[in-house]
């Protein structure tokens, strides 16, 4: 078990004109082959709540800058630390688990960005709860459970990289 403990509750949360501002990030992991061609991978984990794969996400709250809450987030859906690159870009969303007083439709905007990862945790706190697998980018598309990300992953992650990965090579 982890020493590691993962925030619960909304009572910091952080809104923006009805969204629930959201903190995210996508690994990236290069490896060289005989030939030099860098290949990279994104960390995807597996949701509690359904099929399919995510790219670990959170609330941002209101005692952290969002950089911080991506980091955290890392640390406890996927269980890995980095060095956070760049903001990709933010995504709209809704999600109907996550209505409440102040965004009751559940809207989100996700600020997402590029970490690359250092450590991988042996133990971190939501490992009981998740599985992280990493991918390469067009199979990483092929499983996104949510549109949204499918398109953070195609565009924001691939543009950013520098490898434009099409919808049909995903």
């Amino acid at each position: 078990m982890s020493d590691l403990v993962a925030r619960t509750g909304r009572h910091q949360q952080l809104y923006e004109d009805g969204y629930r501002l959201v903190a995210g990030y996508r690994e990236c992991h290069g490896t060289g082959s005989g030939n030099h061609e860098k290949i990279v991978e994104v960390l995807m984990i597996s949701s509690p709540s359904g099929p399919g794969l995510l790219f670990p996400k959170g609330g941002w709250e209101n005692d952290e800058t969002v950089e911080e809450a991506a980091k955290r987030e890392a640390v406890e859906e996927a269980g890995v630390r980095g060095e956070l690159m760049d903001l990709l870009g933010y995504y709209y969303f809704k999600n109907k688990t996550q209505r409440d007083e102040f965004s009751p439709e559940g809207s989100c905007k996700a600020a997402i960005f590029a970490l690359l990862v250092k450590e991988e945790l042996d133990s971190w706190p939501e490992q009981n709860e998740r599985v992280r697998i990493w991918l390469p980018v067009s199979e990483a598309g092929e499983k996104c459970r949510h549109a949204w990300m499918k398109d953070a992953l195609l565009n924001g992650f691939s543009d950013w990289h520098g490898k434009k990965v099409t919808a049909e090579d995903a």
